[in-house]
C-alpha cells in the first residue's frame, strides 16, 4: 500500500463528495434555520417542530429509497455506456417518488391523533399537525430533488445542486422572519409560517434543479424528460425492488431517532426541546458522512460497471478513511465546546434557556460517543448500495435499530432510570451494531471477489 496508489481515489472522492456534502449541509442549514427561529419564538413551538419534522422524515425516508437506490444503477449504466438504462431508471425513480408523496399525504394531514396516541402533549400534537398539514405538500418536491441529485451525481455533476440549495438558505431565513414572527405587516403564523416557507422554497429549488438537468450538455443524450409520461414497467419494478429495502432501511434508522424523540417527549417538553437541539447538531456532522456515502455509491457503482474489483477496494478504503477522520474531528468539537454549540439555538433572554442549555450540553457528550459508529454505518450502506445490495442491509438495520437500539434506550432511560442519557446510550448501541455488521458484509463479501460487469440493456 502506498499513498500514490490512493491519491487519485482521494482526489476523485473529494471532488465528487464535497459538493454532495455541501448540498446536504445546505439542506441541513435550512432545517437549522427553522429550528433556531422557531426556538426563538417559543419552547412549545420548538418541541412541536421537533416532533413534526421527525414525523415528516419517517415518511420521507420511506420514499427516498427510490432516489438513492437509482444512484448506483445509473453510475454502473454510465460506466457500461448504456444510455437507455440511465433514462429508464432515473425516470421511473421520479415516477415512484411522486406516487409515494401522493399516497402518504393523508397520513400527514391526520397526524394529530397519531401523535396523541403515542403520548405527546395535546398542545404539541396540535401545533405539529398544523405544521404537517402544510409541509406535507412539499414532500413531492423534496423526493424529486433527491432523485435528480442522484442522477446528476452519477454523472459527477453535483456542483450546481449545491449552489441551488445554498441559494434557498437566505430566502428561508428572510421569509421565516416575515411569517413566523409577523414582520413587514405579515400575520404572525409561528410554525405554520415555517411550513409555508419550506414548501415554497422546496418547489423553487426543484424547478431550478430540473431545468439544470434538462440543460446540462452531458445529460442531453439521455433525454430524461422527453415523453416523460411513458412508463417503463420493467425498470419501474427494478427500481422499486431495489429502492424499497433502502427506504425501509432508512425508516429503521430514522425510526431509532424518532423513537428517541417520542420517548424524550414522555420525559418532558424541556428535555424534548434540548434533545432536538443536540440531535440536530449531531445531524449536521452526519451530513458530511452522508455525502461521502453518496460518493461511495457512485464510485463503487462505477467499479461494478467496469468489473474492476481492485479499483473498487481502493475506492472503498479511501472514502472510509475520509469519513473516519471527519468523525474524530466532530468528537473533539462536541466534547470541547458543548455549551457554545447548544447556545446557538437559544435566546439568552428566555427564562427557560439556562435549563435547556444545561440539558443540551450534557447530551452533547453522548452525541460525541456515536460519531464514529454513525459514520461507519452510513458509509457501509453507501458501499453496499454501489453493488446494489439492499435487502440484507435492510434486515441488518431492522435488527440493529429496533431489536438493539430501541430496547436498550427504553431499558436504560425508564427501567434503570437514566433518563435522557439512557436514551442516547441506546442510540450508541444501535449504531455500533449496525456499523459492525454492514462493514463486515461489504469487506468479507463483495470486496473480496472479482466479477464482471452486468450486460447492457437492449
Amino acid at each position: 500500500m502506498t499513498l500514490e496508489r490512493y491519491a487519485p481515489h482521494l482526489r476523485a472522492t473529494l471532488a465528487l463528495g464535497l459538493p454532495l456534502v455541501g448540498s446536504h449541509l445546505a439542506r441541513m442549514a435550512i432545517g437549522v434555520a427553522d429550528t433556531v427561529m422557531v426556538g426563538w419564538y417559543g419552547v412549545e413551538e420548538l418541541a412541536a417542530l421537533v416532533i413534526a419534522t421527525s414525523f415528516f422524515h419517517i415518511l420521507f425516508f420511506l420514499g427516498m429509497g427510490f432516489g438513492i437506490g437509482v444512484m448506483g444503477v445509473i453510475a454502473a449504466a454510465i460506466a457500461r455506456g448504456d444510455e437507455v438504462e440511465v433514462r429508464r431508471s432515473a425516470r421511473m425513480a421520479l415516477w415512484l417518488s411522486v406516487i409515494h408523496a401522493v399516497l402518504v399525504l393523508p397520513v400527514m394531514w391526520h397526524a394529530g391523533p397519531i401523535l396523541l396516541a403515542i403520548g405527546q402533549a395535546p398542545v404539541v400534537a396540535e401545533l405539529a399537525q398544523d405544521y404537517l398539514r402544510i409541509a406535507g405538500f412539499g414532500l413531492l418536491a423534496v423526493l424529486c430533488q433527491l432523485t435528480l441529485n442522484s442522477y446528476l451525481a452519477a454523472m459527477e455533476r453535483p456542483q450546481v445542486v449545491l449552489w441551488i440549495t445554498l441559494a434557498g438558505l437566505p430566502l428561508v431565513i428572510f421569509l421565516n422572519w416575515v411569517l413566523i414572527f409577523g414582520n413587514l405587516g405579515a400575520p404572525e403564523m409561528g410554525v405554520k409560517g415555517a411550513a409555508i416557507v419550506a414548501v415554497l422554497v422546496q418547489y423553487l429549488q426543484l424547478a431550478a434543479i430540473a431545468a439544470y438537468a434538462a440543460w446540462l450538455p452531458v445529460a442531453r443524450k439521455y433525454h430524461l424528460f422527453r415523453r416523460f409520461w411513458r412508463p417503463d414497467w420493467a425498470d419501474m419494478r427494478k427500481v422499486f425492488v431495489l429502492g424499497l429495502p433502502i427506504g425501509l432501511t432508512m425508516v429503521a434508522e430514522g425510526g431509532l431517532f424518532v423513537g428517541s424523540n417520542v420517548m424524550m417527549g414522555w420525559i418532558g417538553t424541556q428535555q424534548l426541546a434540548a434533545h432536538g437541539i443536540a440531535l440536530q447538531l449531531a445531524s449536521i456532522t452526519f451530513m458530511l458522512h452522508l455525502g461521502m456515502s453518496n460518493a461511495a455509491t457512485v464510485r463503487i457503482g462505477q467499479a461494478k460497471g467496469w468489473g474492476d474489483g481492485q479499483w473498487m477496494r481502493d475506492a472503498a478504503v479511501t472514502v472510509t478513511a475520509v469519513s473516519a477522520v471527519a468523525a474524530m474531528l466532530a468528537v473533539a468539537l462536541f466534547i470541547l465546546f458543548p455549551r457554545t454549540l447548544v447556545g446557538l439555538y437559544l435566546d439568552a433572554s428566555h427564562p427557560e434557556t439556562p435549563m435547556l442549555l444545561e440539558i443540551g450540553s450534557r447530551l452533547m457528550f453522548y452525541a460525541a460517543l456515536f460519531q464514529l459508529m454513525d459514520a461507519m454505518q452510513v458509509i457501509g450502506l453507501g458501499l453496499l448500495r454501489g453493488v446494489q445490495d439492499t435487502r440484507v442491509p435492510m434486515v441488518i438495520a431492522g435488527i440493529s435499530y429496533w431489536l438493539v437500539g430501541i430496547p436498550v434506550a427504553y431499558g436504560l432511560a425508564f427501567v434503570l432510570g437514566y433518563g435522557p442519557a439512557g436514551l442516547w446510550l441506546g442510540l450508541v448501541a444501535g449504531l455500533t451494531v449496525a456499523s459492525i455488521l454492514l462493514m463486515r458484509r461489504f469487506w468479507r463479501g463483495h470486496a473480496r471477489g472479482d466479477w464482471t460487469p452486468a450486460p447492457a440493456a437492449v
